[in-house]
């Protein structure tokens, strides 16, 4: 295969940075008319091993996706360009929004705007976890497990939001005991693996609101498992429970524009981090959230056909992934908690309407509801009429 240029990686994956929205199917299917079908850098079997790994590992998988692609064509320095490449256009938009979304004193209309999309976030919760319940369900290992750990997530997403990344770790343990898949000599590697998970606690409790941005972006970004939306509940019960730097109202807006604007749905952690700490605040919790992601693919890069192939990764994705599905669900208990308004909750039924019976997308979907919101709130002069 031909070396690739470094300004080919940066135009390639900066352009699907630009127009990549709809989450991570869109990424993926951006990444394979590129690297696949178009340019034919990759093979086939190897993207869709690629995309297997990427799901097994914490974190955002279509980024990772994305980091590999660029680095199997130009190494780690390609890998950096890429990734970048891909997440920063998506960052820029998001902090852009989030100076109006998160404002003190917003417009009437972007009030409007945010009480309608947040609406509506509930029902992408919902169609987020069921478009992964039934592959799930299909390849479920054993059924009575595969429910436990399921309800599980659920119980802990709507009830124990900042334990929740506990309870997907005892679910992946879980089934590797169930498996008996543990293998001798694998104290010393959990030690080193505590001793890592600890540092981010260590500076969140000694230091000051940026270290708990950057460890509320650790938890995202290093200990996620299942996609974009099981770090919901994670982000919702620091964010407005804990820490108080946004109302519920504000959240719900942070999720919707993570969904609306281009690149990796973890870009809503840059909104958090923004209300906590200005853009200084956005800024790290990007970065601390993507480097997960970063280390994985640079690091483990030249592994990947043998995690492909890994029945104790294999066996903690099938405790864990389940988990992080009802994890999915559960997050839409928690938001639809903080809706306030009573039309917001005819919004969502409208929502759910979209993008279950009809398969409207998420896109769609919200700026629909953003646009009643925006409706709403000029006509009463007001987002409680």
């Amino acid at each position: 295969m031909p070396q690739v240029p470094l300004q080919t990686v940066l135009r390639e994956w900066g352009r699907i940075g630009c127009v990549g929205f709809g989450g991570p199917p869109a990424h993926i299917r951006l990444l394979r008319q590129l690297c696949v079908e178009r340019k034919g850098w990759l093979d086939t079997r190897e993207f869709e091993d690629a995309i297997a790994v990427c799901n097994l590992m914490p974190g955002p998988a279509s980024t990772q996706l994305a980091i590999f692609c660029a680095w199997r064509l130009r190494g780690r320095l390609g890998a950096l360009i890429g990734g970048a490449a891909f997440i920063v256009p998506g960052l820029i938009v998001i902090l852009a929004l989030a100076v109006l979304f998160v404002a003190s004193s917003p417009p009437l209309w972007v009030l409007g705007a945010g009480a309608g999309a947040g609406a509506a976030v509930p029902a992408v919760a919902v169609n987020a976890g069921w478009s992964l319940l039934i592959p799930s369900w299909r390849n479920r290992a054993a059924t009575v497990r595969w429910l436990i750990y399921l309800a599980a997530g659920l119980a802990a997403a709507a009830t124990i939001g900042p334990w929740l990344v506990l309870v997907l770790l005892g679910c992946g343990a879980a089934e590797l005991a169930a498996r008996h898949a543990a293998r001798p000599g694998a104290g010393s590697d959990a030690g080193k693996l505590r001793g890592v998970l600890a540092a981010p606690f260590v500076l969140a409790v000694g230091g000051g609101v940026l270290a708990s941005v950057a460890w509320v972006a650790f938890k995202v970004g290093g200990l996620s498992f299942g996609g974009g939306f099981v770090i919901i509940p994670l982000m919702q019960a620091d964010a407005v429970n804990h820490y108080h730097w946004m109302t519920g109202a504000q959240f719900l807006n942070a999720v919707a524009l993570g969904q609306i604007t281009p690149g990796p749905v973890v870009q809503t952690v840059a909104v958090v981090g923004y209300a906590a700490a200005g853009l200084a605040g956005g800024l790290l919790a990007s970065a601390v959230a993507f480097t997960p992601s970063f280390l994985l693919v640079l690091f483990g890069g030249p592994r990947f056909q043998q995690i492909r192939g890994n029945a104790r990764a294999r066996a903690f994705l099938d405790g864990a992934g389940p988990a992080a599905i009802g994890a999915i669900l559960g997050s839409a208990i928690t938001l639809t908690r903080e809706l306030t308004h009573p039309w917001q909750y005819a919004v969502l039924g409208g929502a759910l309407v979209l993008l279950l019976p009809l398969r409207r997308g998420v896109v769609l979907t919200l700026l629909s509801a953003a646009a009643i919101g925006v409706i709403i709130a000029l006509a009463a002069g007001t987002v409680s009429p």
